[in-house]
């Protein structure tokens, strides 16, 4: 944690390998779990709104449920303005573990909040409450992790593209957990049990969340890239005021970093969506549903590092721009071949697609967000523009795609949706190359 600015030039401090290795083990770690608790409630919609949100038509019901999950994400931009601005301030560690504790309060009551039956209307004012302090929570999460992970190699390193991709890969590894606990759950317990207590148990498990929060804070350094920044006069004042300075100076890098990452978020819910989608609209089996989910989880995971390294080298638009529009060009056709093959394999075979589309879209993504923003702007500017576009284009998205479907009668609505938002994408990307020099 730093408040006080050099005068004289020094030398940054260089992480040791095994140092630099042991902070991103954890941030990856910390954020795949804070992306866990905030992707469960998607996948366990069904049973959230049962016990609280209980409605006749069970389409209203889903919808309810849903528009609970898009409303924490009406407090991002808050949460990340106050903790993206502390980590600016006061160090990316301090961000990271203050994100953390948030999330363990809002999950524990996710977890132990007792049912509509019991307690009426202050079960579903609970639920609200805690997804409000998850959002706030995830609100600060990305901007502090994402430049914690991209400043390990130093602000002029040639890994940025590789040491970012964890922060999307810890979100694979959380849709890998999130389905993989769905998947479980569904398979060897009944509906009753499900509806009863099943839903709560990977709540309770996203609690391990916390002592991560206490390894970071305790045995991990703080981001090398930092000190650095602190030798220039100009950073060192905008370390003092960041959100004032990020409103002044940086509205340019907000709106493309903002902008390229739309199609993203979207596509990420639609991916968390679609397992819903193949109980509800397709009649397929929960568990199998899940399981389709699993196999997207293992692509983000893996393969997203991957890709990541590989923009090092060659270059972040030669791999993101082919890809945005081939998600914005696929995804109604294979919306429409999933409704006409509705099974299993079908299933699987769209989100391999899609799963694939999405890593190789936003492995170099975090570096080109960052790379937009200077040091000591850099998380109060990545938390703003990513929480405003998740808000707008991401939290929302499972409840535009089931209200879509609901009230047009279509079931390839969602698959409209996402091409549009590719489209806008695009745009952003070409004006980075432009403006930015991002290439």
């Amino acid at each position: 944690m730093t408040t006080a600015f050099r005068t004289t030039p020094q030398p940054p401090p260089v992480l040791s390998g095994r140092r630099r290795t042991r902070a991103v083990a954890a941030a990856t770690i910390g954020n795949a779990l804070e992306w866990f608790d905030i992707a469960i409630y998607a996948l366990f919609a069904v049973y959230i709104g049962r016990n609280f949100f209980p409605a006749a038509d069970p389409g209203v019901e889903l919808i309810q449920t849903f528009a609970v999950f898009g409303v924490s994400y009406l407090i991002r931009p808050l949460g990340g303005l106050i903790l993206g601005g502390y980590a600016d301030k006061h160090g990316r560690k301090a961000a990271l573990v203050w994100t953390i504790r948030l999330m363990v309060i809002g999950t524990a009551l996710l977890a132990f909040m007792p049912s509509y039956d019991t307690i009426g209307l202050l079960a579903p004012a609970g639920i609200i409450l805690a997804r409000l302090i998850q959002g706030f929570a995830a609100g600060g999460e990305f901007g502090a992790a994402t430049s914690f992970l991209v400043e390990q190699d130093g602000e002029k390193g040639g890994k940025r593209g590789f040491l970012g991709s964890f922060q999307f890969a810890s979100q694979g590894l959380a849709t890998l957990l999130s389905a993989s606990f769905a998947a479980g759950l569904t398979a060897v317990l009944s509906e009753e049990d499900m509806v009863s207590w099943g839903w709560r148990v990977p709540f309770i498990f996203g609690l391990l969340v916390g002592p991560v929060g206490y390894i970071i804070r305790r045995y991990v350094d703080e981001s090398p890239a930092l000190a650095a920044a602190d030798q220039s006069e100009a950073e060192a004042a905008a370390a003092l005021h960041p959100v004032r300075t990020l409103f002044r100076h940086h509205w340019a890098g907000i709106l493309i970093a903002a902008g390229v990452l739309v199609v993203s978020t979207a596509l990420n819910f639609i991916l968390q969506y679609l397992p819903t989608f193949g109980i509800k609209q397709l009649g397929l089996d929960p568990s199998l549903s899940f399981v389709a989910l699993m196999v997207t989880g293992v692509i983000l995971t893996f393969l997203t590092p991957v890709v990541g390294a590989l923009s090092d080298r060659v270059g972040r638009m030669p791999i993101m721009l082919p890809s945005a529009a081939l998600i914005g060009l696929a995804v109604v056709p294979l919306f429409a071949w999933l409704i006409a093959s509705p099974a299993f394999w079908t299933l699987v075979a769209v989100m391999i697609i899609l799963g694939t589309l999405k890593a190789l879209y936003f492995a170099a993504l975090p570096s080109v967000m960052a790379d937009v923003f200077p040091v000591r702007s850099r998380a109060t500017g990545l938390a703003f523009s990513y929480n405003t576009a998740t808000s707008l284009f991401g939290g929302f998205t499972p409840t535009i795609a089931a209200a879509l479907i609901t009230f047009t009668g279509q079931p390839v609505a969602p698959g409209y949706y996402l091409a549009v938002v590719a489209i806008l994408s695009i745009a952003a990307l070409l004006a980075a190359v432009r403006f930015r020099g991002v290439r």
